[in-house]
């Protein structure tokens, strides 16, 4: 007996949970204003192995050069016609930087060519300043860059794997000013959905509202207003952002023909309808024959067309009848039945759509 009521109370709750999936808070919404910022920047790598830029070709790199060395004391302005080193290339380096970044903080960078560089492997990327929107530097970048790529060419024949024109450099900036923002003292914020629906911000705000208080609403489909008058915000976000909640999907069919994918949401159902798949091939084969006269004759050799015409009106394929309200696991097993592969079945799903009886959004891509 004892045995018995363990058994029961280990099943019990397993009863209780819901049938839909849940998911945290924090990996379907995010919270307004905590979000990266963008930085770019030019530069030069240098340390190439003859496979940077043309400086007869590419002025900028040629300017940006010389600009450098004149920074450094060298003067090469009278020069300018012998400098033909490959060595050196001009870049385009970019960066995210993460929300709360203090300074002294790294970040990584990617870098890619600007000019006419073949390769950047080996390459050393110079002090390079990272500009945001409003045209403040708030990193700056140095380092050893790394491609992943191979790059191998002889006299007849070349063997490239990867991009060696793009590299990326590991905690390759350093932070030098802060995006000032003190989640602290906000007396609001809003959460913004990843995919908006209303039924699923209306979810949200009631698990907030049931485990911290009434500071939730939804404001409309993409939005939930939290409202910290009487409530420590990093607390309650920290609350917040671990609760469960099912999240609601509308229902859509996602077609992408030319790879011939084909996505479908678990809302996704159909009325009753009927289905009958099938093409006429027909296909035409030549197999001409050599007609030989015959030994010491007077005849000619000729050729004798041979045509054979096959015609597939593939009558054994049935009229299929999918019942209405299916579920997704019913409908491809329908589907599936009709014995069609993905190309047919894209075209299927239009025309029922086309007959009104797809209730779902089709998306064609």
């Amino acid at each position: 007996m004892f045995r018995l009521l363990c058994l029961l109370a280990l099943l019990l709750p397993l009863h209780t949970l819901p049938a839909g999936a849940q998911v945290r808070i924090k990996d379907i919404a995010d919270v307004e204003g905590v979000r990266e910022n963008q930085l770019i920047g030019y530069g030069l790598v240098v340390g190439l192995n003859n496979t940077g830029d043309k400086l007869d070709n590419a002025v900028f790199t040629r300017e940006s050069l010389i600009g450098m060395l004149e920074r450094l004391g060298v003067n090469t302005r009278d020069q300018v016609a012998k400098l033909s080193t490959k060595n050196i290339a001009a870049v385009m380096v970019t960066a995210d930087l993460p929300a709360f970044a203090r300074s002294g903080s790294r970040i990584d960078v990617a870098v890619s060519a600007l000019g006419d560089a073949t390769n950047l492997t080996g390459g050393t990327l110079l002090v390079t300043p990272l500009l945001s929107a409003d045209g403040e530097v708030y990193a700056v970048a140095q380092g050893a860059l790394a491609t992943g790529a191979i790059a191998a060419r002889g006299a007849a024949s070349s063997v490239t794997r990867g991009v060696p024109t793009s590299a990326r450099i590991a905690n390759g900036a350093t932070v030098e000013r802060e995006v000032a923002y003190r989640l602290d003292k906000v007396n609001g914020l809003r959460l913004g959905l990843r995919n908006p629906d209303l039924t699923t911000a209306r979810r949200i705000a009631a698990a907030i509202n049931t485990a911290i208080g009434p500071i939730a609403k939804a404001t409309d489909p993409r939005t939930v207003a939290l409202d910290f008058a009487s409530h420590d915000p990093i607390e309650a976000l920290a609350t917040l952002e671990d609760l469960r909640v099912e999240p609601d999907s509308p229902a859509i069919v996602v077609i992408e023909e030319s790879s011939g994918t084909i996505v479908m949401g678990a809302n996704v159902r159909i009325s009753t309808v009927a289905i009958a798949q099938g093409n006429l091939t027909i296909r035409v084969t030549e197999t001409p024959e050599v007609s030989q006269p015959a030994p010491f004759s007077n005849g000619t050799t000729t050729v004798v067309p041979r045509t054979q015409v096959q015609v597939d009106d593939q009558h054994d394929k049935k009229l299929g009848i999918l019942q209405g309200s299916v579920t997704l696991r019913d409908l491809v097993a329908s589907l599936n039945a009709l014995g069609v592969g993905p190309r047919d079945l894209i075209s299927i799903l239009q025309s029922i759509k086309a007959a009104g009886a797809l209730q779902a959004d089709l998306v064609v891509r």
